[in-house]
């Protein structure tokens, strides 16, 4: 390979690498004032209490997919219903299961069908009924039970959902997710303290493996002790904390987790819904809504929230993380070929002309320039033209940022009400980010290109079989391996290749 090559590569990749840097040096000094306005504008507290009075505090709705969940979730939904907020109902849509799931799900709520007039203003596979119970239990009157066909994803049996909710805002989550009992009180604030219309809100999330669950209540969050989902807990916590929150503060979200978010019901019926092909659908979502309030000139805006509202159980394992990954991966090429006429367009405002642009060029773009690195690396050390001196100070210099980032996310997390009882979990941040570099970050690069190639090829994903052997007992760690992977399944569909 000619000498220019690598010098071209090199300059690209130090000029790449300044932005890199530069841009997470400007992430956190937004996350910072927006934390700091956060906490000087806020009081959680007194917020609650004063929603908790008012009359005009807003009703919310969850919407739960659920299939094949017969092990978890009668746990689950009672772990829903048992939240703090006056006025809410908890939508579950069971999406076909061919286990006991519909079938737990009436004999321990008392459901019976009742007569029902679905209107379908997003399309979906058929409504096959709707249940209510009989019981005088006041929780289990807030229970709607939705029966239908199976979509094969999420996002058909979300939009099932959204169909026969009855509030203006609803919050999309897992069945098999933990909710903190106040998290509805926090996710509905943004809507009423802004002048401006929210159509969507995001809390922080985190990893549940490892931590205390007790009849679906979280008892005792702790970190993962396994590197995988510990990874995954420093990850999410890192784009929760600094990425999401920064640009919050510009309102220039690129997403709501479709782990837990609320959203406008009215802007997403009119933005057409989930869209039952994507692999990245919480994502395109939040493009469709924006894309809808900017084409009718709307004002509007996206909120992070610091606080953690959710717990989620992460991959395990490698197999897992690779099936989840290649998703994400596929599912964000797809985005741009779907969304690749709102990006650089001043009609989409923020989005437009700063979000889609950064994702394209440091998320999308990512893991094929570090494999071209890899590669010319690799093709230096067989030709022994590498300079070790050089490599050394750039990766020595890269190693450090990388260390002084993760002290500043412990910093943050412990600024915005830590969730942890002992500041000595935190070490296990730090023994993931000094790990980071040569064992997850690697084989993320891999997956994502994985998921490129996927969807280059168009190779089809199919459901694959799930099996549930639910939350262990009583004050013992929530840590299952079968229901992640099962969760990995469900978001699309099990991964094979056609």
């Amino acid at each position: 390979m000619p000498e220019w090559v690598y010098d071209a590569f090199s300059y690209f990749v130090v000029v790449y690498s300044t932005f890199v840097l530069t841009s997470y040096i400007v992430f956190v000094i937004m996350a910072y004032v927006e934390h700091k306005k956060h906490f000087t504008y806020h009081d959680d507290d007194y917020t609650i209490e004063e929603l908790k009075k008012s009359p005009y505090t807003p009703g919310i709705s969850i919407v739960a997919p659920a299939y094949n969940e017969e092990k978890t979730v009668i746990t689950n939904v009672q772990s829903l219903l048992s939240l703090d907020y006056p006025d809410y109902e908890v939508v579950i849509v069971n999406d076909g299961s061919k286990d006991r799931t519909l079938e737990l799900l009436i004999e321990n709520f008392d459901l019976v069908k009742v007569p029902y007039a679905y209107v379908e203003k997003i399309k979906t596979k058929p409504f096959r009924g709707l249940y209510k119970t009989r019981s005088d239990n006041p929780a289990f009157k807030r229970l709607t039970v939705v029966d239908k066909v199976n979509g094969g994803t999420k996002a058909d049996a979300s939009n099932a959902g959204v169909n026969v909710v009855s509030n203006k805002f609803f919050v999309c989550t897992d069945v098999d997710c933990v909710l903190e009992k106040n998290a509805l009180y926090r996710m509905i604030w943004p809507t009423m303290a802004s002048t401006r219309r929210v159509i969507a809100v995001s809390a922080t999330m985190r990893m549940s493996n490892g931590s205390v669950v007790e009849d679906g209540k979280m008892v005792m969050p702790r970190p993962p002790h396994d590197l995988i989902p510990l990874f995954q807990d420093l990850e999410y916590t890192r784009s929760f904390l600094i990425g999401k929150t920064a640009l919050s503060h510009v309102n220039a979200m690129q997403n709501v987790s479709g782990g837990f978010g609320m959203f406008d019901r009215e802007v997403v019926i009119k933005a057409g819904g989930y869209d039952g092909d994507s692999f990245a659908e919480d994502m395109d979502m939040v493009a469709r809504m924006i894309r809808y309030m900017c084409d009718s000139g709307e004002d509007y805006r996206v909120v992070q929230i610091p606080e953690t509202c959710c717990w989620t159980e992460g991959p395990p394992n490698v197999k897992v993380l690779n099936r989840q990954r290649t998703r994400w991966g596929r599912g964000l090429f797809q985005f741009f070929t779907v969304h690749r006429d709102m990006l650089f367009n001043r009609n989409y405002r923020q989005y437009g002309l700063f979000t889609l642009p950064y994702i394209l060029i440091f998320e999308l773009l990512a893991p094929v320039i570090e494999f071209l690195g890899y590669f010319m690396v690799l093709s230096l050390l067989v030709q022994w033209a590498i300079n070790w001196h050089t490599i050394w100070i750039a990766f020595l210099g890269l190693y450090v940022f990388a260390q002084l980032l993760t002290v500043t996310i412990v910093s943050y997390d412990v600024w915005v009400g830590t969730s942890f009882k002992h500041r000595r979990d935190y070490l296990w941040f730090i023994l993931a980010s000094l790990l980071e570099p040569f064992i997850y970050h690697p084989m993320n690069v891999f997956f994502s290109l994985r998921g490129y190639v996927k969807q280059i090829l168009g190779t089809q994903m199919v459901w694959g079989n799930m099996t549930r052997k639910g939350v262990q007992g009583a004050g013992k760690a929530a840590a299952s391996t079968s229901v992640a992977e099962a969760k990995a399944h469900k978001e699309k569909g099990g991964e094979a290749d056609a």
